[in-house]
């Protein structure tokens, strides 16, 4: 039977411990708990690694989180050699909070980065240090310089961060929310979570399931590291935390 996980991580990204029970462990060896703040890899961004603490005092490192059947199942890989815990047992959870908060900042620049360049979107990767998002975009006058520019303006600006839920019915009735040129969000649940920056997502709005920081200013500094040709109309842009280099 599928297990349905309740997903803290949508309602508050910035949880970074608290209890949960187990309620199975799979053919593989991973811990299924009736909540959590764990973020499972999805769109794009890695899911959480972290540790957790038994009833003995005794700890399970986890090295990855993933979903199951569907998003909403939530599957915590326990490291190599670890003991796994009991089903009915209650664990303590904490995520390693410096890494995700450093993915945080990066999904959401990612985002802002949409933003500067309003083009489909043909695929991106959120990692802690070096990120890309590939666009339709045939225009090859776009610089790192131009570009870095922009994004800053967003980040000092202080935009607010937020999440709000509409209907598939809303969706479809603006498909221009969606910016993935390829990849529609997942279908049959009856709503769709949208990330949205600025005062009356003003700035920008899409949907994304993904943790981000609560203002564009915890983006902290970031540049344009490069901008990659990769085919006639599909240029990748990366992003990288710090100041642009000196030429």
């Amino acid at each position: 039977m599928m297990a349905q996980t309740e997903t803290l991580f949508r309602e508050d990204a910035y949880l970074r411990d608290g209890a949960a029970r187990v309620v199975g462990i799979n053919d593989r060896g991973g811990i299924l708990l009736d909540r959590t703040m764990f973020y499972a890899t999805s769109g794009g961004q890695p899911g959480d690694t972290g540790r957790f603490t038994r009833e003995d005092g005794s700890l399970i490192h986890v090295a990855a989180t993933v979903t199951g059947e569907t998003k909403d199942e939530i599957i915590h890989v326990p490291a190599a050699e670890q003991t796994l815990p009991e089903v009915g047992e209650t664990l303590q959870l904490a995520i390693d909070w410096d890494r995700r908060f450093r993915l945080m900042r990066m999904h959401t620049a990612c985002h802002l980065l949409s933003v500067v360049c309003p083009f489909p979107i043909t695929g991106a990767s959120v990692s802690e240090t070096d990120s890309r998002v590939d666009f339709d975009l045939p225009d090859a006058s776009f610089t790192k310089e131009d570009v870095t520019a922009r994004l800053m303006e967003l980040v000092n600006g202080d935009h607010p961060v937020f999440t709000r839920w509409i209907s598939e019915d809303e969706l479809a009735a603006n498909p221009d929310l969606v910016k993935s040129k390829n990849v529609r969000p997942p279908q049959g649940a009856g709503r769709i979570r949208l990330v949205c920056i600025g005062d009356e997502a003003s700035v920008d709005s899409q949907p994304c399931g993904g943790t981000h920081v609560a203002r564009t200013s915890e983006v902290g500094e970031i540049h344009i590291g490069k901008i990659e040709k990769k085919g006639r109309e599909n240029r990748r842009f990366r992003l990288r935390f710090g100041p642009i280099p000196a030429n």
